[in-house]
């Protein structure tokens, strides 16, 4: 699998695990949302229920009062009927009648002969004198628990069932009494599991399990309302908000994922790659051979750029330096190459003194302030004299930059030989070429494939030769590959200078040093009458 395809399936699982975990935040939000709306439904109904649980005090203490004032005879019919008449007007009791001793002695809905199927046990005593008592027989409802308060010899038992009331209460309910003691807990009426734990008696929301419960306790009154909901029966109820927060969230996190996508794309861009190398020193510096063509001999190097991106692809300096131009980062490339290169050289060039160094300049560094500082640093640092080091700078650098014109003359002033790279392909003219603080011309490779075929830039190369001998400028021909090409030059009058691969394809520095040794071994400078560089 080619890099590129890694980068994009690794972009595609960046972009769905984004997507995945906003849709998993949406849920999370969108259940939080859900909760907070079921705690909003939870004390509306709480407010509902409060007030029918003081509706229910209130009914309570009013059936007992007008009980304990009642105009009929104890127990008589006239008296049973109205306690039933007083039961039936009411919402949440089921039964009154009379009781003494903890005997039952007449009811509102019980015969005489089922008195004895039921039973009112004592449960506990109210502040405010009151019982609490605890019904069972016929008078329980079902297997619940079922409670009546008993004032003087009057009682009234409570339809521990939803009232008519809250019969259409949205969520599940509860209305308790406690014993102020020891909290014991009894159920007035609900529509909820059996009353007893701690939710059902302190103020506030609570959870227990996957149930949120909201109590309020009225001490007056000795009960407390609960409302309740399971949370899942909360998500149910908001579940068009829920998806929405998943899909949203879904969207978010697709986007978030492309955003970090192009943020990583952008972070392997090649820009930011040849930041990076630069930034930690991994361009590498090659050189190739100049050789002076009548005799073959090595008199120069040129220093060149390469880079292999991250990605393990090697990047042609025709491209990473052009892009590098763009950007406006080039000029620190240079100033890597100067100090590999010197690094490397700074031996051979105080050794050899006819040896040339030719370094690449492109045009921002001659506009750039600080370009000669630095270079006058480093030939400083390595002790390597000015005259050894070649600046190579193409003609349009010089047509676009008026500044280069100076930078170019100071150069020429210190010391350094300036050279027109790629000439031929631009915009020099003779008169030009007389005003600026040239050294030499190196020739285009375009020119060099021409010889041997019928191209008409061939025919151009007599001219550039005799322009360069009329303004006794040296001549270095790039691109020579065959033997053709370089005895085409080699009839020059005066010595011309070639690089290409016929003599040598640009290698690392021990690589070039073991070259030099060899050829001194095999020809030693001073027997040979050299070509200067």
């Amino acid at each position: 699998m080619t890099s590129v395809k890694k980068r994009a399936l690794a972009a595609l699982l960046a972009t769905t695990l984004a997507a995945a975990c906003g849709m998993a935040g949406g849920y999370m939000l969108g259940g939080l949302l859900a909760l907070r709306q079921a705690k909003h439904r939870l004390q509306q109904d709480l407010g509902r229920l409060v007030a029918e649980q003081n509706a229910f005090m209130k009914e309570t203490n009013v059936v007992l009062k007008q009980m304990n004032h009642s105009p009929y005879p104890y127990c008589s019919e006239a008296e049973i009927a109205y306690f039933r008449k007083l039961i039936f007007q009411t919402d949440y009791l089921r039964d009154s009648g009379r009781m003494r001793d903890g005997k039952i002695d007449c009811s509102a809905t019980l015969s005489a002969a089922d008195l004895a199927k039921a039973q009112l046990r004592p449960a506990y005593s109210l502040p405010n004198g009151m019982k609490v008592v605890m019904a069972t027989g016929l008078l329980q409802v079902r297997d619940q628990i079922t409670l009546g308060t008993q004032d003087g010899t009057s009682y009234v038992v409570v339809n521990s069932g939803a009232s008519r009331r809250l019969d259409t209460t949205p969520l599940p309910f509860l209305v308790t009494i406690t014993h102020t003691a020891d909290q014991r807990t009894g159920r007035l009426f609900s529509v909820a599991p059996q009353a007893g734990d701690a939710e059902f008696t302190s103020d506030g929301m609570s959870r227990r399990g996957d149930t949120l419960y909201f109590t309020h306790c009225i001490p007056e009154a000795f009960s407390c309302a609960t409302t309740l909901i399971t949370i899942p029966e909360a998500l149910r109820a908001d579940r068009t908000q829920l998806w929405i927060c998943v899909l949203i969230g879904g969207l978010m996190g697709t986007f978030l994922g492309l955003l970090l996508s192009l943020f990583y794309r952008r972070n392997r861009s090649m820009e930011q790659q040849l930041r990076r190398a630069i930034r930690d020193d991994k361009l590498k510096v090659v050189y190739q051979p100049i050789v002076c063509l009548p005799s073959g001999r090595i008199v120069g190097s040129e220093a060149l750029a390469r880079w292999t991106d991250e990605d393990g692809f090697a990047v042609g300096p025709d491209i990473f330096i052009k892009m590098a131009e763009t950007c406006g980062f080039v000029g620190e490339i240079t100033r890597l190459v100067v100090r590999h290169a010197l690094n490397d050289f700074a031996e051979v060039l105080r050794a050899h003194p006819d040896f040339h160094l030719s370094i690449n300049v492109a045009a921002a560094d001659l506009a750039d302030p600080g370009f000669l500082t630095m270079l006058e640093g480093e030939l400083e640092r390595t002790g390597v004299r000015a005259e050894s080091l070649s600046i190579e700078i193409t003609e349009s650098s010089t047509a676009r930059h008026q500044t280069a014109i100076a930078t170019i003359q100071r150069l020429h002033e210190r010391g350094h030989s300036v050279h027109i790279d790629d000439f031929g392909t631009g915009y020099s003219s003779l008169s030009y070429l007389h005003d600026l603080a040239i050294s030499a011309i190196k020739i285009d490779r375009s020119f060099t494939q021409a010889i041997g075929t019928e191209a008409v830039t061939l025919s151009i190369l007599p001219q550039i030769m005799a322009m360069a001998d009329s303004l006794h400028l040296q001549v270095i021909v790039e691109g020579i590959e065959t033997s053709q090409q370089a005895g085409y030059f080699s009839s020059e009058s005066n010595p011309i200078l070639g690089q290409g691969w016929l003599f040598g394809r640009p290698v690392a520095p021990d690589v070039f040093a073991h070259l030099l040794e060899e050829q001194e071994k095999a020809v030693p400078a001073s027997s040979v009458e050299d070509c200067a560089a």
